[in-house]
């Protein structure tokens, strides 16, 4: 065995390695990345659920454009206001205070009211009712599909089908938004959790259509609309609509609904009942 040739090989792999280790130190400091110290601070504040409701790419995302100013200190839907706080105080600002926003399905046609076309036995998936003849067994186009994809979006359990329907727990909601993007028929949008009085409808068909499909559908008559005095209430494309920042809880849009459509906001207790 020539010790000479091993000696040598060993050198040359060596002097490699050392090469290759100073090529990566010297590299890695000239171009190393500085990260300010008040994103890792931020990052330890807010909640880690990493679920994208804030628009960024999981926790870290969120507290690198925190830092560089493109995100404000309240973007955080799941931490809300206490977590707001701590991170304007290490932003050294202070965090505007918003109301809390939870999730609402925008739909009453549960198995009493709504008809169906046909009766289904298929994969339980809203996504997959868009290839089914008329859009799924549900007859109104625009109800909720009742399969649950929001639920199996929901990181929170605070979304569930009750009788045929989706409902949201707003004590559970966190306002992340997975439900939001998980609704093919986009039923479900953003309100103030002291919302009292909500349109639980979509339909943007007349009347007589509505009537002829769900027991429970707006059917754009405008009572509503001519008896709210701070003028929240409005019509339009034949679905009742309610500015949250005008209504003045007075319940008469929901005294005057001839369908039931408009209705208080569901209680929380009543809503884990009912789950």
């Amino acid at each position: 065995m020539d010790f000479t040739a091993i000696l040598i090989a060993a050198a040359i792999v060596g002097a490699v390695g050392i090469i290759i280790g100073l090529f990566l130190g010297v590299s890695g400091e000239k171009f190393k990345v500085e990260v300010d110290p008040r994103e890792e601070q931020i990052l330890g504040v807010l909640p880690g659920n990493n679920c994208g409701g804030c628009g960024y790419p999981g926790c870290s995302g969120l507290a690198a454009a925190i830092v560089k100013g493109e995100a404000p200190v309240n973007q955080c839907p799941v931490g809300g206001a206490p977590v707001a706080a701590k991170v304007g105080e290490i932003m050294g600002v202070a965090a505007e205070e918003g109301e809390r926003q939870v999730a609402f399905v925008k739909c009453s046609g549960d198995c009493e009211k709504a008809k169906n076309k046909y009766s289904y036995e298929g994969i339980t998936d809203c996504n997959a009712m868009r290839y089914l003849p008329g859009g799924g067994p549900k007859s109104c186009s625009y109800g909720c599909c009742g399969f649950g994809s929001c639920v199996k979006a929901c990181p929170f359990d605070a979304i569930h089908i009750v009788n045929g329907i989706a409902k949201v727990d707003k004590e559970a909601c966190k306002a992340c938004g997975k439900c939001v993007a998980a609704c093919p028929r986009h039923l479900i949008e953003f309100v103030p959790y002291s919302a009292e009085y909500l349109v639980r409808c979509s339909s943007r068909d007349k009347g007589k259509a509505v009537m002829d499909v769900c027991a429970a559908g707006c059917i754009g008559c405008g009572l509503c609309q001519k008896n709210c005095p701070a003028d929240a209430v409005h019509v339009e494309n034949n679905i009742a609509k309610i500015d949250q920042s005008k209504c003045q809880r007075c319940g008469a849009c929901a005294a005057k609904c001839p369908k039931k459509v408009i209705l208080g906001a569901l209680p929380a207790a009543e809503e884990k009942e009912a789950g």
